[in-house]
């Protein structure tokens, strides 16, 4: 209800801006175009059809205002109801087009507040109509989901310049057939229609019969939810790993081949065709990528042949951005990726300490503790209790009786004291324990090679100067990275700058990928779909997985097909698209085209194997065995100089 009476007010707003508001003397005047129309308009909008929009009336001045206020007052539109009058009679043109350009942009902001519009146009003037149409669409008022009706007397043929705008857009003619019995005719032009374009007679008016349709259609009909006359549209779309580039027969193409494409997309876009009743050719753009915005302003790619109107749409995946929304229009976003990584798999490698992997670090000083602690403690009690008995034994045999348990050799206990041999005991079953426990996992553990995967976020790849990356080239992503002042991303500008990344487009990611990155020397940021699809191939190929995926990801962002701005078909488009993912079809179709695209995703990062054991296996032990002969020397060294400087020592004294 406050968006309603918010909607009056700013239409007030609008009347007095225009000299409008005033109410006149509600007196009939007997010929103009609005009057012989009026029952007519009413009979086209009817309250119970479209009770919840708004009504904007646009008129050159030749028609009365009390016409223009009876007509508003009977709609009874409760979005609210909105003139305005842009005199073309007795003034300079320009200064029409002025005034025109103005009540365009007041109706673009009333449409932002409004459910929906209904925009009703009365002119005889073919000039006005013309420039109407043409500030309509630079303003963007006459968007699919604005309904259009011109009321008019000019016959058919001298509005047939205007055929492009009015099919195009969700338009109808009203046009007063005889002004005297005010019969009226009702007609819409139809879309992509040949030559100087179809007119369908819709339905027609009379006093007598009130509104009758002609055709099974209805008013204001979705010309572009399924296409009256099959069209041939014009899509642009680049060959890769999604989609693969294949020539075509064609009989009546340049060459007698037409090119064509093969894949997911494909089968999507050839769904929605059938739907939507229509056909199309391919085109490719000449740097197959899929644009970004150049230095001076236009776009390179197939955003910018959609942008120049050079092609209809691209059924391809675009990222949306506030950049490219100004230039095209989106499809629903249905779909939402993830940047990651994908890199090589390393070699199944040998962990040179693996002897120590047995244990985990708190068991290794637990032991640790224990061999010190047991042993000073038995020392202890022994000492304090020789004190006041016999000393039947070596304290220092009692002590080294724990060492010899734990490295497994032979002992010989002889003692009176029971806590003594309690102890011993114990000790015994705890490294009993704890030997074959160990003996058993190293046992497991030699058979283990480790597969490395070293780069698990972008942080790790910056922080590595032996690797370099590869971006997607055009994407928005670049542009984004090249634009940031501080954070990660502002470092991975700068490794561009240091020679440290390199660019591809879609029909080179797998050369790229088999030179540069299965080697090791790069990695390859892309959407997390992408990366599946390609890991799919390589798999179906070589039945393995030599690549992963980082468990980092970054720069999530909304994905959807573009069309020109503005266009009729988004609207249709974003139906079927979303038709295809609600049922599941698009699923279905990914498990077809992509049997094993998750095979390889949570790849395992240990591998076993059955062979004989290695000196890398074992490698470790050596090290430790080399570096304690070494300490021996070293303490053999220090007391042969001591017991040959202490006689010396002794003298001095």
């Amino acid at each position: 209800m406050l968006k309603i009476l918010s909607s009056r007010i700013v239409f007030l707003v609008v009347l007095v801006k225009f000299g409008l508001a005033k109410l006149p003397h509600l007196h009939v005047s007997a010929q103009d175009t609005l009057t012989s129309a009026r029952e007519a308009v009413k009979a086209v909008l009817a309250p119970e059809t479209y009770s919840t929009c708004s009504v904007f009336l646009f008129h050159d001045g030749t028609i009365s205002s009390s016409s223009a206020f009876m007509m508003l007052r009977q709609l009874r539109a409760s979005g609210g109801v909105g003139m305005f009058q842009v005199p073309v009679h007795n003034q300079e043109l320009n200064v029409s087009l002025v005034q025109l350009n103005r009540a365009v942009a007041d109706a673009r902001q009333l449409l932002q507040v409004s459910w929906c519009v209904t925009v009703v146009v009365v002119s005889d003037d073919p000039v006005f109509l013309t420039a109407f149409a043409e500030w309509s669409l630079k303003g963007r008022l006459l968007v699919w989901s604005t309904r259009l009706l011109v009321v008019t007397l000019l016959p058919l043929p001298e509005l047939q310049h205007l055929h492009k705008t009015f099919s195009m857009t969700n338009s109808m003619l009203l046009v007063v057939d005889d002004t005297i019995s005010r019969r009226c005719k009702l007609y819409v032009h139809v879309p992509y229609s040949p030559g100087e374009g179809e007119v369908i007679h819709l339905a027609s008016w009379t006093r007598q019969r009130g509104l009758c349709l002609n055709t099974r259609f209805p008013l204001f009909p979705e010309k572009f939810s399924i296409f009256i006359r099959r069209p041939t549209l014009k899509l642009v779309m680049v060959g890769g790993i999604l989609n693969r580039q294949v020539t075509k027969d064609d009989p009546e193409a340049p060459g007698r081949k037409r090119l064509w494409f093969t894949g997911l997309d494909v089968t999507m876009l050839e769904h929605i065709a059938t739907a939507l009743n229509m056909s199309y050719t391919f085109v490719t753009p000449p740097d197959r990528s899929l644009g970004t915005l150049r230095e001076d302003g236009t776009w390179s790619g197939m955003v910018g042949m959609v942008a120049r109107k050079e092609v209809d749409l691209s059924p391809q995946l675009f990222g949306v951005s506030v950049s490219r929304a100004e230039v095209v229009s989106f499809t629903y976003p249905i779909q939402t990726f993830s940047l990651r990584i994908l890199a090589s798999r390393g070699k199944a490698q040998v962990d040179t300490w693996g002897f120590l992997l047995p244990f985990d670090p708190l068991v290794w000083m637990a032991i640790l503790v224990s061999f010190l602690a047991t042993p000073a403690a038995a020392f202890i009690a022994t000492s304090w209790l020789s004190a006041k008995t016999t000393r039947q034994n070596n304290n220092t045999t009692h002590i080294f009786v724990f060492f010899r348990v734990l490295f497994q050799q032979d002992i010989s206990v002889a003692t009176v004291w029971w806590w003594h041999r309690i102890v011993l005991a114990v000790w015994i079953l705890m490294t009993l324990v704890l030997t074959r426990s160990y003996a058993g996992n190293l046992m497991a553990l030699l058979a283990v090679r480790h597969i490395p995967q070293p780069y698990q976020s972008l942080r790790d790849v910056l922080d590595d100067p032996s690797v370099n990356m590869m971006w997607e080239a055009n994407t928005k992503f670049i542009k984004y990275f090249r634009s940031v002042e501080s954070g990660i991303f502002f470092e991975v500008a700068e490794s561009e700058k240091k020679g440290h990344i390199i660019y591809s487009v879609p029909s080179q990611f797998q050369n790229n990928i088999d030179t540069q990155v299965r080697p090791g020397s790069h990695v390859f940021v892309a959407e997390d779909a992408l990366h599946k699809i390609i890991m799919n191939h390589d798999f179906s190929q070589k039945g393995r997985c030599d690549f992963y995926l980082s468990r980092e990801t970054f720069l999530s962002s909304k994905y959807a097909m573009i069309g020109q701005k503005d266009s009729p078909l988004i609207p249709a488009w974003s139906k079927r698209h979303r038709q295809i993912f609600e049922s599941g079809l698009k699923e279905y179709w990914l498990k077809i085209f992509f049997r094993n695209i998750t095979a390889c995703v949570h790849a395992p990062t240990r591998t076993t194997i059955t062979s004989s054991i290695f000196l890398n296996n074992v490698l470790g032990m050596f090290v430790i065995l080399v570096g304690g002969e070494a300490l021996g020397l070293f303490v053999l060294a220090c007391e042969i100089v001591l017991a040959r400087i202490r006689p010396f020592f002794n003298s001095v004294e």
